[in-house]
């Protein structure tokens, strides 16, 4: 493999998507790798964009064929990155970035040990919980499930390269934008 792996995570609401977006929007060399998941789409999301939108089954399917580079159950649904996706790119000589949950990032660190792995993380769970509460895209319990699975998260980002946080979007785009180049 001749690209770098850049891996990006961080509990949900954090503001990776947005992170990401902000900071990476003129990388030539950098291919953002899309993950398939199992949950129904947000408003305003499309399939192939955001996420590749499948079925249960279908991921079933798709995990019995080792199609994944990782995957992972997180809030009832499942979400994994495909293998040939990232190596494909990887090959071509382009760095790839994933988006994704914390126990598939430590899944891709055992895979691909020299992946380089980022941690986004909140100034606070209280400003977290705030973040996810002014989204409107989950239902009170949805938002306790996420905020629990928020704080067992943060205490693994000592097993990342580097941690932003995302405090100031301005200042942690430009920790980020700093760190893949």
């Amino acid at each position: 493999m001749t690209g770098k792996l850049y891996v990006l995570s961080g509990p949900s609401g954090v503001g990776k998507g947005t992170l990401r977006e902000k900071a990476l929007t003129d990388k030539q060399n950098l291919v953002y790798s899309i993950s398939c998941t199992t949950r129904q789409p947000r408003e305003g999301e499309t399939d192939g964009i955001e996420y590749r939108f499948i079925t249960h089954e279908k991921f079933q399917e798709w995990i019995e064929q080792d199609l994944f580079l990782e995957y992972a159950h997180v809030h009832s649904d499942f979400y994994g990155t495909l293998k040939e996706d990232v190596i494909k790119e990887l090959n071509n000589g382009k760095n790839v970035l994933l988006e994704i949950d914390v126990q598939g990032a430590l899944k891709v660190r055992e895979k691909i040990p020299e992946a380089i792995l980022i941690f986004v993380a909140p100034p606070s769970v209280e400003v977290l919980e705030k973040r996810l509460r002014d989204r409107h895209t989950e239902s009170e319990n949805s938002l306790k499930l996420r905020l629990s699975n928020a704080v067992k998260e943060l205490e693994l980002k000592n097993k990342y390269d580097y941690v932003v946080i995302n405090d100031n979007l301005e200042i942690a785009s430009k920790e980020l934008k700093n760190l893949i180049e």
